[in-house]
């Protein structure tokens, strides 16, 4: 999957999908970079990320993760094309509108065709507020 660097705004220099309509125009945009501690995955929250109690929606923060589970994952894959088989989350706190989430996690385990991936979802004063884990199976893309 071919990967788009943005040059201007807040998320210059970051990496995204812009080829992902649902994440990148619907959900998003989510972005990710290497940083020296790892994958990082971000976005700052919207009002269209919230729900009717003033926190980030719940199928916001998973839809995230699962971006992150593939920015995490981004070098195991070896430029392959993968869907997610297998994902949980459980979500820890609320996040605000304004706020810059960011995920930090870690590839697990990668074999032939799956990558083992988790990760947290963090705001910006640091506190967790989603955690997660995912199967990534690297596969052709659909015509």
């Amino acid at each position: 999957m071919s990967t788009v660097v943005e040059t201007e705004g807040e998320f210059a220099g970051w990496t995204t999908w812009k080829e992902e309509p649902f994440e990148h125009e619907t959900a998003g945009p989510f972005y990710f970079k290497m940083e020296e501690t790892g994958p990082v995955a971000a976005f700052r929250v919207q009002r269209k990320h919230m729900n009717a109690g003033g926190v980030v929606h719940g199928g916001c923060l998973m839809t995230f993760a699962d971006f992150a589970l593939f920015a995490i994952g981004h070098a195991a894959m070896e430029g392959a094309y993968g869907v997610t088989v297998a994902f949980t989350a459980e979500f820890l706190d609320g996040a605000l509108e304004g706020e810059r989430l960011t995920a930090h996690g870690e590839t697990l385990r990668q074999g032939g065709s799956l990558s083992f991936v988790r990760g947290i979802v963090y705001g910006e004063d640091g506190r967790a507020v989603l955690n997660f884990s995912g199967t990534i199976k690297k596969r052709r893309k659909n015509a």
